[in-house]
């Protein structure tokens, strides 16, 4: 859900600069050069960490740099918006998905842990189980 979210980056508004005479302009994910940069490299670890389901410990760590990334475009966001912002600019709900996208890889990240927890314990009790299947093996034979 969140590569989804980031990938709509590319489409949204951040803001708008009302201008003299009512005239607005849109300025994009995408309009400045950190923000796309940002926005491609969280759409990248985000696919990475998708396309990686066969190795949990890599696609947690992805999701954990993902969200890094995240918080990362975030903050810019934040920056322009407390120390950059022209009086007739007006940042829009777009601009705090960037922290969504961090929340959903958090849970994303604590889900592939207890996957790899319940993976992990039943392999032990699966080795036991042969283990104790050979003693007994042993002993009749």
């Amino acid at each position: 859900m969140a590569v989804a979210l980031t990938f709509s980056l590319f489409w949204v508004d951040v803001a708008r600069i009302i201008g003299p005479g009512g005239a607005v302009e849109p300025i994009g994910f995408c309009d400045r050069s950190l923000y796309l940069y940002l926005v491609l490299a969280c759409l990248v670890a985000g696919l990475a960490s998708l396309f990686t389901y066969k190795w949990r410990i890599l696609q947690m760590r992805l999701c954990v740099i993902t969200a890094l990334l995240n918080l990362g475009l975030q903050g810019v966001v934040a920056y322009d918006f407390f120390f950059r912002r022209p009086d007739s600019m007006i940042f829009l709900i777009p601009a705090v998905f960037p922290l969504v996208c961090v929340i959903l890889d958090l849970l994303a990240v604590r889900n592939i842990f207890l996957d790899e927890a319940m993976v992990r314990s039943s392999y032990r009790l699966r080795q036991g189980a042969r283990r104790r299947h050979k003693e007994r093996r042993k002993l009749r034979g």
